[in-house]
């Protein structure tokens, strides 16, 4: 593993959100955050995987744009019921709607990831899922959820870090990183190998 070039690195995270900056700074990297600008596509119609790649590569790449040395982390990170895909509710009434159908069941988080050396143009995207198992919710739980914390951007309407929403979770079969919003893991195995690519 080439740990000392992946420390030595400088990274742009094209995103600004504070979950994916808290990660990043975790793992020690020596990064930037910057706002990619993109609108995401939530149509219907795609798979959560195509939606996930799609969104991660067009923010990596209008980020990429702007920079000459720096290798770019881009994500997107979405919560998937039933093949229905929940992206950040548009109110409080659809976060209401979510957390009511997620209540009792189990969902999938995917975490698509794009990393671009802006260097020499490679490019590798990858992806994580885990599966998050939701206890029962009553009205009264969601309800307080919506009033007292930000349901609106969060996919899913929820967040397992950081707030009461980790209180909804009974347990999860895969990453817990992927479901914050960026699997920490495969994410630092990628760089290794895009930094190794020549």
């Amino acid at each position: 593993m080439e740990i000392n070039k992946i420390f030595s690195h400088k990274y742009i995270l094209a995103s600004k959100s504070q979950r994916r900056i808290n990660l990043l700074n975790q793992i020690g990297l020596n990064f930037s955050s910057v706002d990619s600008n993109v609108i995401e596509n939530e149509s219907d119609g795609i798979s959560p995987l195509e939606m996930v790649r799609y969104n991660a590569e067009q923010k990596g790449r209008a980020v990429a744009k702007r920079y000459k040395e720096e290798i770019i982390i881009s994500a997107d990170t979405i919560v998937v019921l039933d093949n229905k895909i929940l992206n950040k509710p548009a109110d409080e009434k659809q976060a209401f709607e979510y957390l009511k159908i997620l209540s009792n069941n189990v969902h999938i988080v995917y975490t698509g990831f794009n990393l671009i050396n802006s260097s020499n143009g490679n490019e590798i995207f990858d992806f994580e899922k885990t599966e998050v198992y939701f206890r029962h919710l009553s009205d009264d739980e969601i309800n307080f959820y919506i009033k007292n914390y930000n349901p609106l951007d969060k996919a899913g309407a929820y967040g397992i870090q950081d707030d009461f929403g980790c209180l909804f979770i009974n347990r999860i079969n895969g990453d817990y990183y992927n479901v914050v919003g960026l699997p920490l893991t495969k994410l630092f195995l990628t760089l290794n190998n895009l930094i190794s690519e020549k």
